[in-house]
């Protein structure tokens, strides 16, 4: 049994980036996904039982708003 290979020339896509790139530009908008719901906000008065070692909330104080 004789194996064939294909010259590398035809197995090689004939698109070039920027075609490759428009297709995509051009099919995005059928990928429309659905807003996801927004959760349901919780009172802080349900929220029990969990528990946090100082350790941990004091490097979280320590952080600035956005984040280190």
């Amino acid at each position: 049994m004789t194996k064939h290979i294909a010259p590398r020339e035809s197995r090689e896509s004939e698109y070039s980036l920027a075609q490759l790139r428009g297709d995509c530009a051009r099919m995005a908008p059928h990928w429309v996904v659905p807003a996801a719901a927004a959760p349901a906000r919780v009172s802080p008065s349900r929220i029990h039982g969990v528990v946090v070692p100082a350790a941990s909330a004091r490097l979280i104080d320590a952080m600035s708003e956005y984040g280190d």
